[in-house]
């Protein structure tokens, strides 16, 4: 089954605190989706598999550990994602990453694939999906299907504020993909968006509105 982590660090929880205010600044804001995605980031990795391997020291040879296997790739859900992605490559440089573009379809209300690009050996790696709001998890659970198709089975969910019925949807329709969250909210309102909420994160992060 899906493991949900809410995160409970002080300055997570402080930062998603600036984050939420009204009067927060497009550059501030945009500075704290960074940081808290790499905080985020943090946390998830602390069960990736290490392999050791013999190193020289300017000292002497010794066994340090690294990570195994190909290593990482992240892909956010265009566009809010990106800042995301940003933030964790300040952490793991090295890490690949691919894209996946959903919109809504006003009638069915279902989200449709529009753009996904993905590294060759995407398969080969652990997949780190991210978007700053999981609300109905429409987007997250479309997303995660798609990447399953693609023959990746090795897939993490990272996101900045959650709904319960977020939370919900994306264990029911994919009950191996970890969920991590930096804040689980109340509820969504009547439009869809999570309660307190922040807002729209991509118009914060662009000043689109």
């Amino acid at each position: 089954m899906s493991k949900v982590v809410v995160m409970d660090h002080p300055l997570i929880k402080h930062k998603i605190g600036i984050m939420r205010r009204k009067a927060t600044s497009t550059k501030e804001f945009r500075d704290l989706v960074s940081e808290v995605a790499m905080l985020i980031c943090y946390e998830a990795t602390r069960e990736l598999p290490l392999t050791d391997i013999e190193i020289d020291t300017p000292l002497v040879k010794t066994i340090a550990q690294e990570i195994e296997g190909k290593k990482l790739c992240i892909v956010p859900i265009l566009r809010a994602g990106l800042h995301m992605a940003d933030g964790i490559l300040n952490l793991i440089p090295n890490a690949k990453v691919g894209h996946i573009g959903l919109y809504r379809n006003e009638e069915t209300l279902e989200p449709v694939e529009y753009f996904c690009k993905l590294p060759v050996d995407a398969s080969e790696r652990e997949i780190f999906v991210v978007d700053p709001m999981l609300a109905t998890g429409g987007s997250a659970s479309a997303a995660i299907t798609l990447l399953k198709e693609k023959g990746i089975s090795k897939v993490h969910f990272l996101c900045l504020i959650a709904a319960p019925e977020g939370v919900q949807r994306l264990t029911q329709a994919h009950p191996d993909v970890d969920i991590f969250v930096g804040a689980l909210d109340e509820r969504l309102n009547e439009h869809g968006y999570i309660l307190p909420g922040l807002g729209d994160a991509g118009d914060r992060i662009y000043g689109t509105k």
